[in-house]
């Protein structure tokens, strides 16, 4: 089949009868001129696609030459697509990019998984599942043992010295047809033994224990949301893309690992983003090991955390993490479009869709009542925060937050971490100096979730009313001043987790 862009304007019937002489004459099927050449036939049913139809065997009875012929055909596309003013696709024909993507299910197998009712074919079912598997794993023993524990059958390759050499892996059938089986080269390219084998190389970091293990999901979102953060320089224009590669694959392993800890409100959304940041992918290039590193460790902290409930801390270090990732992700998006590679770019795109709806079920309703509970501010308190944010962000970046309608929410963020007794300006700098900011949909809401994580705010108490609000308000102006600590605005503060990085390790890594 060959398909024009549902961008692309209409052709004609005399327009796909050329274009298919000159695709079945780069294939070797049938050159111009040559009487002996295979019989073909091209049938036109819709308005943007032919189906081709050809035998291998030319009228003399030889067998067609087609060595090569797919690279042939795609230099003789992309040459179509110019001629014919149609989308260029020709970023999409190259090794690398090949090499990077996810293999695609054949006709075969989404036609079977069609009749067999699934949500997606073998191939797509396994690679999630190896790649969910391998998120923050340790060592070859764990990786199995979680492939085992979600019904994954894996089969080994040994070499005649008993040295393992290659991955299979099949999902059980529960018929006589037995289990079909895909090597990891079959899945994608980074799920080869050599490479999976790699990772491990590379090692994790051990989650640090929690004193209550109650406070541990939010707590390990709230740090690998200040991993990700740390990975934004690996798109700085300098930047080659060994560094690119790695914070991609680190990405998809946190991904992996916060959908499979995720609430159901938000689940399907950030799995359907990683899927997508799979085509983020590039090839041919050694993954930095610090990055990696740092990025693996980050999700095995996540899963050893525990699924999150999405309520309370839960709920709003999910949408600060979420915050986090959809700003890497436009980073990728810009990163991928500088070089070129615009399908890598639109999926990148894409996955930011899927997170940013994510992030809307979890942080809906916490910023809807720091937004009220902004809008109740003494105005003296208003104003001063006011005058904090125009004295530390640049006049654009400032009068841009001002004007937001989550500037209530980060104005009652910075009294509070003022009451706490931390200095609005050093958090606000900081806040604000770890890039992207001028991406984001609403920089005040980035803000809000850096800050709250820097200062360990506690949640916002969804049971509050704008009665009991007022009454906080009013106890904060009878009981305290400008240099005491106000009344915190909630009952009771969780434990503190460790201390936060030093204004050193707060900057993102050089």
């Amino acid at each position: 089949m060959i398909r024009a862009d549902p961008g692309d304007r209409i052709l004609d019937d005399e327009d796909w009868a050329a274009i298919a002489r000159r695709v079945m004459a780069a294939a070797g099927i049938a050159l111009d001129g040559d009487e002996d050449a295979c019989r073909w036939v091209a049938v036109r049913h819709a308005d943007n696609h032919i189906h081709i139809l050809a035998t291998v065997v030319r009228a003399d009875l030889t067998q067609a030459r087609l060595y090569g012929d797919q690279y042939r055909v795609e230099a003789e596309l992309t040459r179509i697509e110019r001629q014919y003013g149609l989308k260029d696709l020709s970023d999409t024909r190259t090794r690398e990019y090949r090499d990077a993507i996810p293999k695609r299910a054949t006709g075969a197998e989404i036609r079977k998984a069609e009749r067999l009712g699934r949500e997606g074919t073998d191939r797509d079912r396994l690679r999630t599942a190896v790649r969910q598997a391998l998120a923050g794993a340790a060592d070859e023993e764990e990786f199995t043992a979680r492939l085992a524990a979600n019904g994954v059958l894996i089969g080994v390759r040994r070499a005649p010295s008993g040295d393992v050499t290659g991955y299979k892996f099949a999902l059980p059938t529960g018929d006589e047809t037995g289990p079909v089986w895909f090597s990891g080269s079959k899945l994608a390219s980074d799920l080869t033994q050599p490479k999976i084998r790699a990772r491990f190389t590379l090692g994790v970091d051990q989650p640090a224990p929690t004193p209550d293990p109650r406070t541990w999901p939010a707590e390990s979102r709230h740090r690998a949301s200040t991993t990700v953060e740390r990975a934004y320089p690996a798109f700085d224009d300098e930047q080659d893309a060994a560094r690119a590669e790695a914070v991609i694959r680190g990405g998809l392993e946190v991904l992996d690992t916060l959908a499979a800890t995720s609430p159901t409100l938000s689940r399907k959304e950030i799995h359907q983003a990683a899927r997508a940041l799979e085509y983020t992918r590039t090839a041919h290039t050694r993954a930095a090991g610090a990055d990696l590193r740092a990025m693996r460790s980050a999700a095995r902290e996540l899963l050893h955390a525990g699924p999150a409930t999405g309520r309370g801390d839960d709920g709003t270090a999910a949408a600060t993490i979420l915050t986090s990732l959809v700003l890497l992700v436009i980073m990728i998006a810009k990163w991928h479009a500088a070089q070129g590679h615009r399908h890598q770019a639109e999926a990148a795109h894409t996955a930011a869709q899927h997170l940013r709806a994510a992030y809307t079920r979890h942080a809906a309703k916490p910023i809807a009542h720091l937004t009220l509970e902004g809008r109740l501010l003494p105005t003296p308190d208003h104003d001063r925060q006011a005058d904090t944010v125009r004295r530390t962000l640049p006049a654009d970046q400032a009068t841009r937050l001002l004007a937001e309608d989550n500037w209530a929410a980060l104005a009652a963020s910075l009294a509070q971490a003022e009451a706490a007794g931390h200095d609005p300006t050093t958090l606000l700098t900081n806040a604000a100096g770890r890039r992207e900011l001028a991406t984001a949909d609403s920089p005040a809401a980035v803000l809000t979730w850096r800050i709250r994580r820097d200062a360990y705010l506690p949640a916002p108490a969804p049971a509050a009313t704008p009665d009991e609000l007022r009454t906080r308000a009013a106890m904060s102006r009878s009981t305290t001043s400008r240099t005491t600590t106000p009344v915190v605005t909630t009952a009771v503060q969780p434990p503190r987790p460790p201390a936060p990085p030093t204004a050193d390790t707060n900057r993102p890594w050089r």
